[in-house]
């Protein structure tokens, strides 16, 4: 499949805009992408010309531009599952006090699609649009674990296993062990692999043909909230859960 330069080029230039880096200035992102400078200030002219980059006129940084924020409330409202779980992330995180997410797969990631921030919650590191790694989340967990094995070893091809904390699962096998333990129980767990001292559940959402469609989390902090608490958390959870997957069609 031939690729087109200069689009691949815009399109990698956007991608090295993130949490760590909002603002950049046109020597980091020729740098990055080991471009000359008049080849990056010509591609960054025409993302800003159709509003995908804007510009500080007093520091001269670049940043995302507001057609993103457009295209991606239009991709969020095309989601039907994001307007099915939304009543029951209210009253999940009504009942617990936690924050709940909505956690869809994008290639070898988990995207928050909705959250809803628990009254009780001082996690607050989630963000719609946020990526997770699969290996480290529980949502990630749930959504690798009910994959078809072929779609599963495509994703697992070349996988990262990064090591966040002490906890962090550090490579395939122990990975497919923790997915057949998700796959056998329905629940899965962040034990402060992630982050330390967070400790999350997570359960699968499933459509009408009973592929995983989605996958629901709370977030807690050890220190807030014990083992028997969680328990009571995670009944609820899969209660959400099933209901939302009903919405769906989905049959058991």
């Amino acid at each position: 499949m031939p690729i087109i330069q200069a689009l691949d080029r815009s399109l990698k230039i956007i991608d090295l805009f993130d949490e760590q880096n909002r603002e950049l200035k046109i020597t980091d992102i020729s740098r990055q992408m080991n471009l000359h400078k008049s080849t990056v200030h010509s591609l960054l002219k025409t993302l800003q010309l159709h509003g995908y980059i804007d510009q500080d006129e007093e520091t001269g940084k670049y940043r995302l531009g507001m057609r993103l924020v457009e295209k991606g409330q239009l991709l969020l409202q095309g989601l039907d599952i994001r307007q099915a779980a939304r009543p029951h992330l209210l009253k999940l995180s009504e009942r617990t006090g936690q924050t709940a997410h909505l956690v869809v797969l994008d290639r070898a990631e988990g995207v928050y699609i909705d959250k809803v921030e628990g009254a009780k919650a001082v996690i607050r590191y989630s963000r719609i649009g946020r990526r997770v790694p699969l290996h480290s989340s529980a949502v990630g967990k749930v959504l690798a674990a009910y994959q078809p094995p072929n779609m599963l070893a495509r994703m697992l091809s070349g996988y990262s296993y990064s090591r966040h904390t002490p906890h962090t699962i550090d490579g395939e096998p122990a990975f497919l062990a923790e997915l057949e333990r998700v796959r056998e129980s329905g629940i899965a767990y962040d034990r402060e692999e992630n982050e330390a001292g967070v400790r999350c559940a997570a359960a699968p959402v499933f459509d009408h043909n009973g592929h995983v469609a989605a996958a629901i989390s709370m977030s807690t902090l050890l220190s807030h909230v014990d083992e028997a608490m969680l328990a009571r958390f995670v009944s609820l959870l899969l209660e959400a859960t099933k209901q939302i997957s009903l919405h769906l069609g989905y049959r058991d």
